[in-house]
């Protein structure tokens, strides 16, 4: 994949990033969306494609970009479609300051190192050129503002930012309120940034990974040869969970 265009993800975490103190805002949740951006972009480039709630690996040859390409062989290794809640809702150690890196190495930002109280060391990051996120800005404030159904990658971005939680940063106070509605609103205007987007919520919101059957009523017997509701259809193998959605470690 070549350079002539910014990332879905490098968008988001610009976005995300704060001019005037360095930091990101919604830090807890900006890994989800991170991992979400990421399968958005993948399936931009043709390389995974929505199997209902599930992702499925198409073309699993690189795009170029080593960030994306690690995800790309992440997906291949399961062998099947994986749920989409399932894959952001798994272990995302570091992936914000990946691409926080990855943006300082490409010099969008750069680091400016500090302390905390006089004693902790942080690392802050400036961007380098604002220009850059005043037209990611923009496009946004664009579709809110006309109502004209965007680029399906703005779109997505509108999505990640509203299933993260940017609304308040992007829009904040009593007047931006209608702004954070019609951010929210943009989501169904690309059908794998909605997906992703409502994969980033339902971790947020511990929404289980499989659903399960309520059990029945204490004190009522089945009938005579029925099974019970955890019991598999005669002569149909249990189909085993594969693990409990992991919670995103912030960083």
């Amino acid at each position: 994949m070549g350079r002539s265009r910014r990332s879905i993800p490098e968008e988001l975490l610009l976005l995300a990033l704060d001019p005037a103190t360095g930091t990101t805002a919604q830090p807890q949740s900006l890994d989800l969306g991170l991992a979400g951006a990421q399968l958005v972009e993948l399936a931009m480039a043709g390389r995974i494609a929505p199997d209902g709630d599930r992702i499925a690996v198409v073309v699993p040859r690189p795009t170029g970009d080593p960030t994306l390409d690690c995800a790309l062989e992440l997906l291949r290794r399961r062998g099947a479609p994986v749920r989409a809640v399932n894959w952001i809702g798994g272990p995302r150690l570091g992936l914000r300051q990946t691409y926080l890196s990855h943006l300082e190495r490409c010099g969008m930002v750069h680091a400016v190192a500090g302390q905390m109280c006089g004693v902790l060391p942080t690392t802050r990051y400036q961007a380098t050129d604002t220009e850059i996120s005043r037209e990611i800005r923009a496009r946004l404030d664009t579709a809110i503002r006309t109502g004209v159904p965007p680029d399906p990658r703005t779109a997505a971005l509108a999505a990640l930012a509203h299933a993260v939680g940017l609304g308040k940063h992007l829009y904040p106070g009593n007047e931006g309120r209608s702004s954070r509605s019609r951010l929210r609103d943009l989501i169904r205007h690309d059908p794998m940034g909605g997906l992703v987007a409502h994969a980033v919520m339902d971790v947020q919101n511990g929404v289980a990974a499989q659903p399960r059957r309520s059990p029945a009523p204490v004190g009522r017997q089945a009938a005579p040869g029925a099974r019970s509701a955890s019991e598999p259809a005669r002569g149909v193998p249990m189909q085993p969970h594969h693990g409990s959605m992991a919670r995103a470690v912030a960083h």
